[in-house]
């Protein structure tokens, strides 16, 4: 089942809304795409791309801070949209590019082929995890990105890719933060189905989600499956209606869960979107980067 059918017509009018100027003012220059056989310069600003994969052209935004230096190792992450999306709107939702601003990291969105990723319960039959391969090699080739800091978030279908690939891509992402998306489908039935190598995981769920159950089992399962043991210490203190849990597992990894009890199939602290939840009481984009910074990749 695709998990967004609940949030098909929020899209629908959003998207509607958007075209007759309900952007409520917002302005980006959208770039230029790279033509066809240019050789790409890394360089600061906004890069609209493309990288051969499967026989087809796969699109994607870069942003690249400020701060950049194409002559340094730069942490990397990769941000996948929700189902029907783009990687231009989760940029415009989540505010990403300005935690990598202020952080100095760059910022990939990819485009799924026809608005989704062939993840653990939909969309396709791409190839994407050969393709989050190949775009990652080729950032960490031309871009210079950290291969030891390279990191995937996503949200809904975005979020059940990150997991498809947290397991099947060994050793390629340090961690992954996944927003109202989950660990479960047929893929996932198998015992052995867990990361070869150490992948952490920041996650957020929403107690009105659709989805909540499942997504919780799906945690549970992950962290049975790695010998995940609750952290130790006094429990953080979080905002009214939000459980934090911390676990270690057997690989070194962590996993951290809020459950969020009043929002949907959202993103928590996103100020604009069809799957905003800017009432959530936390800010998603600023935790998962925090998590991100504080797990390289282990050996």
């Amino acid at each position: 089942m695709r998990r967004t059918v609940a949030v098909l017509t929020g899209v629908l009018l959003t998207v509607v809304a958007t075209a007759c100027g309900g952007d409520r003012g917002q302005t980006r220059v959208t770039p230029a795409p790279s033509p066809s056989g240019a050789v790409e310069r890394p360089a600061v600003g906004d890069h609209q791309l493309t990288l051969s994969h499967g026989g087809a052209d796969r699109r994607y935004l870069l942003h690249a801070p400020p701060g950049y230096d194409p002559t340094r190792p730069t942490a990397l992450v990769i941000a996948l949209h929700f189902y029907p999306g783009s990687g231009a709107r989760l940029r415009e939702m989540v505010g990403l590019d300005a935690v990598a601003d202020r952080e100095n990291f760059l910022v990939a969105y990819p485009d799924g082929q026809n608005g989704g990723f062939n993840a653990l319960i939909c969309c396709g039959t791409t190839d994407d995890v050969g393709f989050l391969k190949d775009l990652t090699a080729h950032l960490v080739r031309t871009w210079r990105a950290d291969p030891d800091r390279v990191y995937l978030t996503g949200i809904s279908n975005g979020g059940d890719m990150s997991f498809r690939a947290a397991v099947e891509t060994e050793g390629l992402f340090a961690a992954i933060g996944v927003v109202s998306g989950g660990y479960s489908g047929p893929r996932t039935v198998a015992e052995t189905y867990v990361p070869r190598r150490p992948v952490s995981v920041i996650t957020f769920i929403g107690g009105q989600d659709r989805y909540a159950e499942t997504f919780t089992e799906g945690v549970r399962t992950w962290q049975r499956r790695l010998g995940c043991t609750p952290a130790t210490g006094r429990p953080q203190a979080g905002p009214p209606g939000v459980i934090r849990t911390d676990a270690r597992c057997g690989d070194g990894s962590d996993v951290t869960v809020y459950t969020v009890a009043n929002m949907g199939h959202s993103w928590p602290g996103a100020p604009t979107g069809e799957l905003a939840a800017p009432d959530a009481g936390l800010v998603a984009t600023q935790l998962v980067w925090d998590f991100f910074a504080a797990h390289p990749r282990r050996s």
